[in-house]
């Protein structure tokens, strides 16, 4: 019962019964604005606004969708060139650490041969100091092989000088002349 009473309250309550008198006439404000309403609508048709309204509608339309595609376009650019510089950033890495692996080659061969050439050294100098010792050596034989001659013939002159007599002496003498004319002719 509820339902049917707020069924005829509503059906009741309508525009067309509020206002007074009946409902087709310029008195009843509910007709005139009603009138009002469907000439504006009319005025509207007439100067094609819902035309224009669509074809403003397509044209915005058709900026969105131009503007998707080119959002669309410097996407798939941005994320070409971004993967072109991961590339390059992934040669550069790798460049780098051929670089690194050739640097670390080449300072272990300098190494390698800075032994080498300190090992090539330190032989030629001790080559050099057994040279000097050996020269040092024979230099030292030979003044005490000429300070012996010296001291041995300084010994024979005295023991000569005390054995030999003068006759003995001008003998010797005369017999190293004639060795001496002889050699000479």
């Amino acid at each position: 019962m509820r339902t049917l009473s707020a069924l005829s309250a509503l059906v009741l309550a309508t525009p067309a019964y509020a206002a007074s008198g009946p409902f087709f006439s310029l008195g009843n404000t509910d007709f005139v604005v009603t009138l009002g309403f469907i000439g504006f609508i009319l005025v509207l048709i007439y100067f094609k606004v819902p035309g224009m309204l669509g074809k403003m509608l397509d044209q915005r339309a058709d900026g969105i969708k131009n503007e998707l595609d080119e959002a669309r376009s410097l996407r798939d650019e941005a994320q070409s060139i971004l993967a072109s510089y991961e590339r390059k950033q992934k040669e550069v890495q790798e460049q780098a650490a051929r670089i690194v692996e050739g640097a670390k080659a080449e300072a272990e061969a300098a190494a390698e041969q800075a032994k080498a050439d300190l090992a090539n050294s330190v032989a030629r100098r001790m080559a050099a100091a057994e040279d000097q010792i050996a020269s040092a050596q024979a230099a030292a034989e030979k003044d005490v092989r000429d300070a012996a001659v010296n001291v041995a013939i300084g010994a024979a002159r005295n023991v000569i000088a005390a054995q030999l007599t003068a006759a003995a002496a001008n003998k010797l003498i005369d017999a190293a002349i004639s060795d001496v004319e002889d050699k000479l002719h």
